[in-house]
């Protein structure tokens, strides 16, 4: 899986999880947040979220604090 980090239009962060097949310029094109922090690839792991890679047509690369940040959406569905 791939994902994309964006910035929400109150300034959080908000990851968007894809499949792989999709590419990640245009998954990009399909949001409306302006800002993209950080974009890379996703492994659930027997530890957890696991964040890692890059995304060249965005120059973008996995953030060290995404894992916690998705691991964080998982386990509040409200956030």
């Amino acid at each position: 899986m791939k994902y994309i980090m964006f910035e929400d239009f109150s300034g959080a962060a908000v990851p968007i999880i894809f499949p792989s097949r999709i590419n990640f310029d245009e998954m990009r094109e399909q949001m409306p947040y302006t800002t993209a922090l950080s974009a890379g690839y996703i492994t659930l792991t027997s530890e957890g979220v696991r964040c890692h890679g890059q995304s060249k047509s965005l120059q973008l690369e996995a953030g060290a604090q995404d894992a916690a940040i998705i691991q964080t959406k998982f386990e509040d569905a409200e956030s």
